[in-house]
């Protein structure tokens, strides 16, 4: 191309024709002088592709020779000189280094220089702040020291927000005063959970600890208690076990299905998938809390909340990364997130179902009417007890341990009829769920007959609740309009369910089978 030895003939153009799209034969490279003129990062070098007579050669095509127009010699005179006057000034100017052509090879200049403050692609780089360019400075040990000593602020700020003794600061202080009549809260929970304890009582007496931890109160016939009044159940919790007593066993009963469910869990882990050793806590959630709910409702919904603020608490430190706790819990919650806990910081799997489960007990709790004690007006009993007990209170239990568990296990394996609105919820699994929560509100209605509590609205005079009077009868659990009023509520939480494709419907479901059982009164 470049080596012909003819002399350059000179350039003309028709009417009409810009100059500027003259094409430079540039080996690999064909560009028009007006990019040439006008692009910034252009870096390639002209004086670097000269010809063998020393000069750019331009592609004159259809342009040039005897064939050319005659009327055009000024304009390709012109155009020549352009031409010329471009490779001169390229020439003249070899020593300043033309700017860098990106996404190509280099022009044979300089090496190409890494940029601190402009990215590959040419923008611009966030800078750190003052206040992170500082860590970068430290070395290892400097930054443990400086983790550790975060870590430990945060505990103590973590400390100071329960137990400070600050009005609408400390929550102890809060719960003192809003929920337990001006009693100490720790001093309250001794007597809650250890009151009927022979040796813990005399130890509170013969110290003269009364005015600070509250113990129950015996209830005798004096006292205005009637065992005939009560089920089975109840009598068996306030005249045998004692209210603190029974607490404690309820306790102990929810220890034993955590280590037999953990244990279940570890030894599925190696053979199992993710979702069916998920399921294996919405069982224990199952086993725990739907025959103990009816017992003491108002401790089940306190151990809720401890245990949410718990986790809560747990999941902060872990998101943070915090030593000591931070690794540990990471490595026990790795085997059994999924994509939603990984849409975030928070793995939210368990905390919905922990919420799942306890938001229709709150809510039963909030509209059925509390005992008060005749005979002190600032007992600590006034508010924690129950007269009467109904189904709803475990409809999120239901809803989340049995239904949500067998619509995925049935739908995983045997789903194969998808809904036509789309979302992967299948016809099998939409049944499954329903089947699920009909059992578990029939069996729930069955418990709360043969304990002998009473429902809501119930005249416990006329008909009182035991195991020999009329609404112990196997006609009163087994009744068509139970039945009924059970599937309608079962049908509609479980179409909720498939219909609900973009929300968490361990919480939602839960709300609405609430609703449904309340309204209907099953």
């Amino acid at each position: 191309m470049g080596n012909s030895a003819s002399p350059r003939p000179e350039m003309a153009f028709p009417a009409g024709i810009n100059t500027t799209q003259v094409k430079v034969s540039i080996p690999f490279q064909y560009h028009t002088l007006e990019e040439g003129l006008d692009d910034e990062n252009d870096s390639d070098d002209p004086a670097k592709y000269r010809s063998s007579k020393g000069g750019l050669r331009v592609n004159t095509t259809n342009f040039d020779g005897p064939d050319a127009p005659t009327g055009l010699q000024n304009q390709g005179s012109q155009a020549a000189d352009a031409t010329k006057r471009l490779q001169f000034n390229s020439l003249d100017q070899n020593t300043t280094s033309p700017p860098r052509r990106r996404h190509t090879l280099p022009s044979g200049g300089d090496p190409l220089r890494k940029s601190h403050a402009h990215t590959p692609s040419g923008r611009r780089k966030r800078s750190a702040s003052s206040s992170v360019r500082a860590f970068f400075s430290l070395t290892q040990e400097e930054a443990t020291f400086r983790k550790w000593q975060y870590a430990a602020y945060v505990y103590i700020c973590i400390g100071a927000a329960l137990f400070a003794p600050i009005p609408f600061v400390g929550v102890l202080e809060i719960v003192k005063t809003e929920a337990l009549r001006g009693n100490d809260a720790i001093g309250w929970a001794l007597g809650y959970m250890l009151g009927d304890l022979p040796a813990f009582r005399w130890q509170v007496v013969s110290h003269n600890l009364e005015r600070w931890i509250c113990l129950p109160e015996r209830l005798t016939r004096e006292k205005g208690y009637d065992p005939t009044s009560l089920g089975w159940v109840a009598h068996l919790r306030h005249s045998y076990f004692g209210e603190a007593n029974t607490r404690l066993l309820m306790c102990g009963y929810c220890v034993i299905v955590i280590a037999v469910g953990l244990m279940v869990v570890f030894r599925l882990s190696p053979f199992y998938e993710v979702d069916t050793r998920r399921k294996v806590f919405h069982f224990m959630m199952v086993a725990m809390f739907l025959p103990l709910t009816f017992i003491d409702p108002a401790f089940v919904a306190l151990a809720l909340t401890i245990v949410l603020i718990l986790f809560l608490l747990l999941d902060l430190l872990r998101a943070s990364q915090l030593p000591p706790l931070s690794k540990p819990l990471a490595s026990f919650l790795a085997p059994y997130v999924d994509g939603r806990d990984l849409r975030g910081p928070v793995v939210v799997s368990h905390i919905f179902l922990l919420i799942g489960c306890a938001i229709p007990l709150w809510l039963s709790l909030g509209s059925l009417p509390r005992t008060t004690t005749a005979t002190d007006t600032n007992s600590y009993r006034d508010g924690w007890e129950l007269p009467a007990r109904e189904v709803a209170m475990v409809s999120g239990v239901i809803c989340v341990g049995l239904g949500d568990a067998a619509a995925s296990l049935i739908g995983r394996r045997y789903g194969h009829r998808k809904w036509l609105w789309g979302g992967g919820k299948s016809l099998e699994g939409s049944l499954a769920f329903a089947v699920a929560v009909f059992a578990g509100l029939v069996a729930s209605h069955m418990w709360l007959r043969i304990g002998g509590w009473s429902s809501p609205g119930a005249n416990t005079k006329t008909n009182p609740n035991s195991g020999s009077s009329s609404g112990g009868s196997l006609e009163s659990w087994w009744d068509g309009a139970t039945l009924a009023k059970a599937c309608a509520c079962a049908t509609m939480a479980s179409l909720t369910e498939a219909v609900l494709t973009g929300g968490n419907d361990n919480v939602i479901v839960p709300v609405v089978l609430w609703t449904c059982v309340k309204s209907l009164g099953v």
